[in-house]
């Protein structure tokens, strides 16, 4: 669903003729730019270390710069009594997200496990989910407690979070990307027409898409974006 604003402009620009548009989940995204299946993806930003080149293009993301509402630990319990987190399969940067705080914000360690498709409905007892997306909209209204990772990253850090970005493993025409810009621009210029193409009852879209999300990769967000690589680079001290 986050994407739905910037898909609205895409497919309405005549730049959609020049590209071959793939939609999946974050994660799988992610597998085809590492290996060199697209040229450009919308992809979870925590793929950066793992790529030999890299280049941030556009001056748009999925990003926020506060509480986010669709990335969350779920449990039934205080995050601090909380033994397992499973972690999502379809985000990179939401997992490694959920590992920093829960390392550094709310300082507990349970045990993380990957998690398979179905996991949602082993959320319980002692055992926390990590969730995003559309799937997270919904569990809102299942899990008594809500961490909302957005959030928390604005409290430890005092920066926006940078979810995914457009990034690409070679260099794109200039030419190319400014008219994908104005793509991007076009699809948050008509919010109210996203909001109509998407029925949904969960969650108010009005608020998710211009509260929730920020989509513009200003200089906050990039400075958001390196304090989180940072993080990601920093060894793990595991003490016995």
């Amino acid at each position: 669903m986050n994407t739905k604003p910037l898909l609205y402009g895409i497919t309405r620009s005549p730049i959609i003729t020049d590209i071959d548009l793939t939609i999946d989940y974050p994660s799988r995204i992610a597998a085809m730019l590492l290996h060199d299946e697209i040229d450009m993806g919308l992809v979870p930003v925590a793929i950066i270390p793992e790529m030999k080149e890299y280049h941030l293009n556009t001056g748009y993301c999925i990003g926020t710069t506060g509480p986010v509402a669709s990335v969350c630990i779920f449990s039934e319990t205080p995050i601090g009594s909380v033994e397992r987190v499973l972690l999502d399969y379809q985000s990179r940067t939401s997992v490694q997200l959920a590992k920093v705080l829960l390392r550094e914000y709310w300082k507990v360690s349970p045990v993380l496990v990957d998690a398979p498709e179905d996991f949602r409905d082993h959320i319980g007892g002692r055992t926390a989910g990590v969730v995003i997306g559309d799937r997270a909209l919904e569990q809102r209204k299942i899990s008594p407690y809500v961490y909302d990772l957005g959030e928390a990253w604005t409290d430890l850090t005092g920066l926006p979070f940078v979810f995914a970005a457009w990034i690409s493993n070679k260099r794109l025409d200039k030419e190319f990307i400014t008219r994908f810009d104005a793509a991007n621009q076009e699809g948050l210029d008509h919010i109210a027409e996203v909001v109509k193409e998407n029925p949904y009852t969960l969650f108010d879209l009005n608020d998710y898409f211009t509260k929730r999300l920020d989509y513009r990769l200003d200089d906050a967000k990039l400075a958001g974006l390196e304090r989180f690589l940072q993080y990601l680079r920093e060894p793990v001290i595991v003490q016995a």
